[in-house]
């Protein structure tokens, strides 16, 4: 197979874990008789420095005609005066929004060998296995908004295509999973978490009467993602509240160095990119952990190319490397850790 795919590298560590991420794509592309060819272009602050705005057209218009999306990372204090009218993260949105891309996959599966680094009991991770599914271009963050002088607003609007189309692509997970499905809403106070959770009731019932479906408010689903994970396989949510979930998920795993999601919409193109932030305070001293990044090549294999077994490799290498405790330092002991360069290596060394 040839495949075209648009690399975004974007700020912080963005640069330093894609440029391991592709000796990896590289090597497995060797081994299987794949080509893949590489075309970098700017996204977030770096764009804003070179182009005066965080998605140039020149951007949008690689990523649309490309088979796949690989991205870093955007932000950093640069660029982050909430005031400022341009800042990186409207790229990540525009992109997104550009590309139709209204369904965020983000798979936690905590690996045995770094229970340790979560400061959840180790009891309550094992046999943990989580999708979650974030609408990814409706809700407040898309919203209206407004600003004076003494008050501010941002609307919350969701129609019912935008709820179908996600909770059916969530359901489709979880019937191909183990068959159950968390809807995720705040039904009791919010009038778009009800038209929501009646969407979401109407479209089991009537498209999915095989998936088992439940309905929990944020809330509470927020503590009982920590209190009891082994109860959920997909969970399916609005953008804001999926936001905010995911990122209290990456605890499960010990680090978000370790996860990876997917962006994807009706097309075969889709966003690929480790769910961590351009970490700054790391960002060029080489350790940042490339695993996450990794991990989201292996999705972009599976979604876009539709190479499950080429993804499967790339799993099974990164798993072998934490086997091996090639740990970087979020996850090693002190004067354990390896760099970033060294813990790609440990995975092409491993791939089969």
């Amino acid at each position: 197979m040839h495949a075209n795919i648009v690399v975004l590298p974007g700020d912080g560590i963005g640069p330093e874990i894609v440029s391991a991420t592709l000796p990896v794509l590289e090597a497995l592309a060797a081994r299987h008789g794949h080509t893949f060819a590489f075309e970098e272009h700017d996204i977030g602050g770096i764009a804003i420095d070179r182009h005066g705005e965080p998605l140039p057209a020149a951007t949008l218009a690689a990523a649309q005609k490309a088979d796949a999306v690989l991205l870093g990372a955007v932000g950093g204090p640069k660029w982050s005066d909430p005031n400022a009218k341009v800042r990186p993260e409207q790229g990540l949105l525009a992109i997104r929004k550009g590309l139709g891309l209204f369904a965020n996959l983000r798979p936690v599966r905590p690996h045995p060998a770094a229970l340790g680094a979560s400061p959840i009991k180790s009891e309550l991770l094992e046999g943990v296995d989580i999708v979650v599914v974030r609408e990814l271009t409706g809700g407040i963050y898309f919203g209206d908004k407004t600003r004076s002088a003494t008050d501010a607003t941002d609307l919350c609007r969701y129609t019912v295509a935008e709820i179908e189309r996600v909770v059916r692509s969530a359901a489709a997970l979880a019937r191909s999973r183990r068959g159950h499905l968390t809807s995720v809403d705040k039904a009791n106070v919010l009038e778009t978490s009800r038209l929501w959770r009646d969407v979401t009731a109407r479209v089991m019932r009537e498209e999915f009467p095989d998936v088992a479906v439940e309905h929990q408010l944020v809330d509470s689903m927020a503590m009982h993602l920590l209190s009891r994970p082994r109860a959920y396989d997909v969970i399916v949510t609005e953008n804001m509240f999926g936001d905010i979930l995911t990122d209290e998920a990456s605890m499960l795993a010990g680090s978000l160095g370790l996860l990876a999601s997917a962006s994807l919409g009706d097309g075969k193109v889709g966003i690929y990119e480790p769910i961590h932030g351009s970490a700054p305070d790391i960002a060029g001293k080489g350790i940042a952990n490339p695993y996450a990044t990794i991990l989201s090549a292996a999705m972009l294999l599976r979604h876009s190319l539709g190479l499950e077994t080429e993804a499967a490799g790339i799993e099974a290498a990164v798993s072998a490397a934490l086997d091996a405790k090639v740990f970087t330092a979020d996850l090693a002991a002190p004067g354990q850790a390896v760099t970033t360069v060294q813990a790609a290596q440990a995975v092409i060394e491993r791939l089969a």
